[in-house]
């Protein structure tokens, strides 16, 4: 059992009622937790790759077995539309099968042949325990996102999910527990407290995903040892003058999907002047469609309404075109927030500068593709854009030169477990997904044999 150092209240976005308590970790329980995975790692981290890759996929067999019971572990903490949530627990055990698979291959570089009457190889070992902390829009995604490469690659893992959302993490706790052995992965509830107890603990990496603010200071705890972030977004859109006809329903799908509480999600949509007036009337009749209640859920907590709240407010210049809350949502008395167009905005608009982190799409017009991607690239956050326009060489160019770690052509907030996703400078750095994931969670050790 936990120590009672505090309790959390638990909330139901949906409503804004409490639903339960939970106590937070305290000192006593990070330093159980680590000390438990340190005891199990080195039994977990010699299993033969093999034999690792069975237990994980029994597990990602055990998640889809019970996606309904994740599925409604997610909504009680986040509100997600029932569709959303199910697809979402798909995605999980997709991204556990494929690091059960991709730990099987052979990625280690060939090293034989460097020195003279030597062989020489390298041995990739696990780091030992990593510490994961992530966030509440997609908690049991994001804790797979991390997780799943860290356990593929024999590391034990103590995994402290969002203070709002701990209901799926414990869920995977019990079944990880049945499928993987004892302690090879942990789950620390609790609040900021906790989340920095666990960094200053004797964990030998950090995996975090949330904001800057919280970034720089588990890097500052972390000292010399590995972190891997992941910061956020406040990602661009640029439209060209011949964008295909699905662009602005694409983009307004994307920027209202989990209520605009996605990294990746389209936040600031950047057009050229000879375009500039249809890409807005397009933008507006999309995004007054997508309705809250009806298509996308709620904000996560009263803390990201009032974000929501503060930013719309200061940014006064521009025109509005404001969506609606289905009437059974508005009477909840939940965390609900309506789609949100703000068009023809400064470049130092608050709603710009900042990351809203709700479903809200700014436009911003330019004189031509250069200032168009200088708009783009004039954030902090370097996370992900997307390019619209049928010139496919012209769109690429473009794609060429925004500085993020991944850019969309005629899409947006499109992923799967094979390919990479990682931030630049505010935004982090890192790599979650694909096989470079592997690299993360591992360090090289170089033996070198005299052949006599």
């Amino acid at each position: 059992m936990l120590s009672k150092e505090n309790v959390t209240c638990l909330t139901d976005p949906r409503t804004g009622s409490e639903r339960g308590r939970l106590d937070n970790g305290g000192e006593r329980d990070v330093a159980v937790a680590v000390a438990a995975s340190r005891t199990a790692q080195p039994a977990w981290g010699s299993l033969v790759t093999r034999e690792r890759s069975a237990r994980l996929l029994r597990l990602a067999a055990l998640m889809s077995e019970y996606a309904a019971q994740y599925a409604e572990a997610e909504r009680a903490g986040t509100g997600k539309p029932l569709a959303d949530a199910v697809a979402e627990v798909q995605q999980c055990a997709d991204v556990l099968s494929f690091y059960a698979g991709a730990t099987r291959a052979d990625l280690a570089p060939a090293a034989g042949g460097r020195l003279p009457g030597r062989e020489s190889w390298v041995r990739w070992e696990p780091l030992g325990v990593v510490a994961a902390v992530v966030p509440w829009n997609y908690p049991l995604l994001m804790a797979m996102w991390r997780c799943a490469p860290a356990l593929a690659v024999g590391n034990t893992v103590v995994l402290k999910p969002a203070e709002t959302t701990p209901d799926s993490a414990l869920l995977l706790a019990d079944h990880a527990r049945e499928c993987l052995g004892a302690d090879v992965l942990r789950v620390l509830p609790g609040d900021r407290r906790t989340g920095r107890l666990l960094v200053a603990s004797q964990v030998d990496m950090v995996a975090f995903t949330g904001s800057q603010r919280a970034g720089l200071d588990i890097a500052a705890r972390a000292g010399l040892r590995r972190v891997s972030l992941e910061l956020g977004g406040n990602c661009a859109a640029i439209v060209l003058p011949d964008a295909p006809v699905h662009t602005y329903d694409a983009l307004a799908d994307a920027c209202t999907y989990n209520a605009g509480q996605s990294c990746a999600a389209p936040a600031r949509v950047i057009t050229l002047r000879e375009n500039h007036q249809e890409v807005v009337e397009g933008l507006a009749k999309a995004m007054v469609g997508r309705r809250a209640g009806v298509h996308f859920g709620p904000l996560n907590s009263p803390a990201q309404a009032a974000r929501y709240d503060r930013l719309v407010t200061a940014t006064e210049a521009g025109i509005r075109y404001a969506g609606q809350i289905g009437a059974r949502a508005e009477e909840s008395g939940g965390y609900w927030r309506p789609s949100l167009l703000l068009a023809d905005l400064p470049a130092d608009a608050p709603a710009v500068t900042e990351e809203v982190f709700g479903p809200v799409l700014t436009v911003q017009q330019a004189d031509g593709v250069e200032e168009a991607v200088q708009l783009a690239n004039g954030v902090p956050q370097a996370l992900a854009a997307s390019v619209w326009g049928d010139s496919v060489g012209r769109a690429l160019s473009v794609a060429a030169r925004l500085n993020c770690g991944e850019v969309w052509v005629n899409c947006h907030l499109e992923q799967t477990a094979e390919l990479p996703h990682g931030g630049r400078g505010g935004s982090g750095h890192g790599t979650d997904l694909s096989v470079l994931a592997l690299g993360e969670y591992q360090r090289p050790k170089t033996v070198t044999v005299h052949l006599g």
